[in-house]
């Protein structure tokens, strides 16, 4: 057996970005208060809205209403700074790529999740945390945002593949909201919220991106 290391590098990763928004942290609390009231009114409710999770029309990217023009600024350019972060190309060149976006808000109550969706005509995903429940004590994966693993759903599983070092491990992956933190990842990836145990409500703002290069057509409206 040769004495050599191996070299092996990850092939065909997945990005997955996590940014604190201090900014819109502090518009956290106004944002509740209009989510909550719009959630109460049922205006703009989307078809999958129910008792247990309130989810609104995705035009959240559209609003004048105080403080979502400033709240969904602050999301897209932390959407921004983590797409940027793994781009080779030069910042002045990435800065001026047009970012065409949509966005809804959802509130997760006790014993409501989010199904699992990806996002079709689309290339990024973020989900921003505005108020999150404290954590359950008997079900540590209550309201969290799941991401599925499907490259490696058809992998032989023997005991050579059972248990890998990062970032090899088969298996899902799991993020806790965080309220003023934003998560970023592929929306073609598969993901959810689980059902929330825990008393308290999660809102979270969803976004989904994709960015234009001058003179670029072609692509049909979401």
């Amino acid at each position: 057996m040769s004495t050599v290391p191996p070299n092996v590098v990850p092939i065909l990763a997945t990005p997955f970005g996590v940014v604190p928004l201090p900014g819109a942290l502090a518009l956290n609390a106004s944002a509740a208060a209009l989510f909550r009231e719009r959630a109460r009114t049922g205006a703009g409710a989307a078809p999958a809205s129910n008792p247990f999770c309130y989810e609104s029309a995705p035009d959240l990217t559209t609003w004048a209403a105080p403080p979502v023009p400033a709240l969904v600024a602050e999301v897209l350019a932390g959407v921004r700074t983590v797409v940027g972060s793994i781009n080779p190309m030069p910042p002045a060149v990435f800065a001026a790529f047009e970012l065409q976006s949509q966005g809804a808000f959802a509130i997760v109550r006790p014993d409501g999740a989010l199904p699992a969706r990806t996002f079709p005509l689309t290339s990024w995903c973020g989900v921003y945390c505005v108020e999150a429940p404290p954590v359950s004590d008997t079900r540590k994966d209550s309201g969290l945002l799941r991401l599925y693993e499907s490259r490696l759903g058809t992998m032989f599983s023997d005991a050579s593949n059972a248990a890998l070092n990062l970032p090899y491990t088969p298996g899902h992956f799991g993020w806790r909201p965080v309220p003023g933190e934003l998560a970023v990842f592929p929306a073609s990836v598969t993901h959810e919220v689980a059902m929330l145990r825990s008393a308290g409500e999660l809102i979270l703002v969803t976004v989904r991106c994709r960015f234009v290069a001058a003179g670029q057509q072609g692509w049909s409206r979401w």
